[in-house]
């Protein structure tokens, strides 16, 4: 942390550097050089943890909305919300947790699920996130490898039914007195807590627990704020990566808080703001970009428990958003909506398309339909916290926008790395994407190794994916290493190939993978939806690349299909279309 400078900051976040003065940099002196961004020096907007900077938000507007769920008419002020987290946190230290231990959230976005991540974040406890999609194999996975002690769960989210699953890999939660768990099969789970007011046989419930920290003292908060600092790890995520089996990313108080500082400045939001998110919290799109973000800027987030399109319109109308967020497809599905015209969005200003390869016409569209002229992308992962790269919703133009992910985030140093040779590269030399700085993850839970291959020698996280810078330092993701196509020598890369198509006009949405081929290693393969009222073909598509593109660029086949298989954050899995595209063209062959 450097002693020469502070770092920027808009006015609603400059309301909490009060609070922080002996947690930030001293002001300059007249005879000190600014730090250089991108430096080691270069100074962070906050050394606090989370618990004590959401404190210092509400003791300056403690009567502000803080969270909104438009369906459920709910609305919690940043005083409400802070009475509620405390008296949680001091439950959960009355059955037993403390500052280090590791709770699990299995659910979708209820409004306890971010009363849970910041009573934990309080008093020094560690949130472990959870795919609300998973099922028993990878809940058992989870349990065993986080070492969790206690559980938090719904009654069930579409075809998962939660309790089920519990009673079949917990029998003992039948028989065992709550509190005192004890399974050979997880030795560290000791709670299990239904996040409702259901009772549950071996579980706790919220209310219960909340009641219980009403009765104990808040020295007790005291003596866990005492315990841990903004350095040790609030979150864990697991995420797959490239390879293997779910890997726990800790991410600590620094990491995300700051993170969702940078990410909020970007899109210059203020108190002012009411940020929509149908994004889902167990990733950090939802708990980073959205959550941190706000609460860095004191806005509002205005939830959306599961993303539905229409919903989605309903609460920016009703609600007056300024920002929405949201990966490509949920983007396509809102705009191609059959009511779209019917809901005011002339509210909206910014907002964030992010969490997968974003094609330009969406933005651009987005921008136009949807009044968001200051969107912007991001760039980054899970091991970065996640934000590294990023638009920014003004200081950008439109083609920025549309065709770059921005320049980096102020305090992180970014490198493209030829992956071949090592060599460090210049602008529009293709490389892999690496970071250094603040935002880097600790590590993998209980993974040194898997930690080692992800961050270099020299501190550098590499990410996985191929990219670029130009001249003026703005950057572009080519696509990820896995993804490339290799065409008879030729690198193929599938956004290029995924933004060319959706100019086509007809086409709603593409995808592009490679499929095995004997002769010339691989063969580009495209899936397209198409719009309604529209009748498109292989050979016209195929005709239509052919006049504008090289020839090794232009997918050998072209396939139909009305839904791409998508992960419960609505990005595309490419493996599983790679795997489609291989069955199909040997069936086409086999044909003929």
């Amino acid at each position: 942390m450097s002693d020469k400078a502070t770092a920027p900051a808009s006015p609603a976040a400059q309301a909490v550097t009060a609070a922080q003065a002996t947690a930030t940099a001293p002001a300059p002196t007249p005879d000190a050089p600014a730090a250089v961004p991108g430096s080691p020096d270069y100074p962070l907007h906050s050394e606090l943890t989370i618990g004590d900077y959401f404190r210092a938000q509400v003791a300056i507007e403690p009567n502000h909305e803080f969270i909104v769920y438009p369906d459920r008419d709910l609305r919690w002020t940043y005083a409400d919300f802070d009475a509620r987290t405390d008296n949680l946190a001091k439950g959960l230290l009355a059955i037993g947790m403390k500052p280090g231990d590791h709770l699990g959230v299995w659910a979708r976005n209820i409004p306890d699920w971010l009363t849970f991540m910041f009573a934990t974040a309080k008093v020094g406890i560690v949130l472990v996130t959870m795919n609300p999609a998973y099922k028993s194999h990878e809940l058992d996975y989870v349990l065993k490898q986080s070492d969790m002690s206690t559980l938090c769960i719904i009654d069930a989210w579409r075809d998962v039914d939660y309790v089920r699953i519990i009673r079949e890999l917990i029998p003992e939660a039948r028989r065992c007195e709550r509190g005192h768990l004890s399974t050979a099969e997880y030795p560290f789970l000791k709670n299990l807590v239904f996040m409702g007011p259901e009772k549950h046989r071996g579980f706790y419930s919220v209310p219960e627990l909340i009641l219980l920290g009403q009765h104990i003292d808040d020295a007790r908060l005291a003596e866990a704020r005492a315990t841990f600092s903004n350095t040790d790890v609030v979150n864990m995520q697991y995420t797959s990566g490239t390879t293997g089996f779910p890997k726990g990313v800790m991410l600590t108080h620094r990491n995300i808080l700051n993170n969702g500082f940078y990410i909020g400045e970007n899109e210059m939001l203020t108190a002012a703001d009411r940020v929509c998110l149908p994004v889902p919290f167990f990733h950090c799109f939802g708990c980073v970009l959205g959550v941190m973000a706000v609460l860095t800027h004191r806005a509002t987030m205005v939830v959306v428990e599961e993303f539905d399109a229409l919903k989605v319109l309903q609460a920016i109308h009703k609600e007056r958003a300024t920002a929405v967020y949201g990966v490509p497809t949920m983007y396509i599905a809102e705009l191609n909506h059959p009511m779209f015209e019917q809901f005011d969005l002339t509210s909206l200003r910014t907002g964030i398309i992010a969490g997968a390869a974003v094609p330009a016409e969406v933005t651009r569209e987005a921008m136009e339909r949807m009044n968001m002229h200051g969107i912007t992308n991001c760039y980054g992962l899970t091991e970065t916290s996640p934000v590294f790269i990023q638009t920014h919703c003004e200081r950008d133009t439109v083609e920025q926008k549309c065709y770059t992910i921005g320049r980096p985030h102020a305090p992180v140093e970014v490198r493209v790395i030829d992956p071949e040779d090592g060599h460090i590269c210049g602008p529009g030399e293709i490389g892999e994407l690496c970071c250094k700085g603040y935002n880097v993850m600790k590590g993998y839970y209980k993974m040194p190794e898997a930690t080692a291959a992800a961050i270099d020698a020299d501190g550098f996280l590499h990410s996985g994916d191929l990219g670029s810078y130009d001249e003026d330092g703005y950057y572009k993701v080519t696509g990820r290493i896995k993804d490339m196509i290799i065409r008879g020598g030729e690198n193929v890369y599938p956004l290029e190939i995924e933004n060319f198509l959706l100019t086509v006009p007809g086409v709603l949405d593409a995808q592009v993978v490679g499929a095995p081929d004997e002769r010339l290693g691989e063969i580009v393969v495209a899936f397209i939806k198409q719009r309604e009222g529209f009748e498109l073909s292989e050979e016209g598509i195929r005709e239509h690349a052919i006049k504008q593109m090289a020839r090794f660029k232009v997918p050998k086949y072209v396939f139909f299909v009305d839904e791409y298989p998508e992960t419960t954050s609505k990005k595309v899995q490419k493996f599983k279309l790679r795997e489609t595209a291989a069955e199909l063209v040997e069936q086409r062959r086999a044909q003929g």
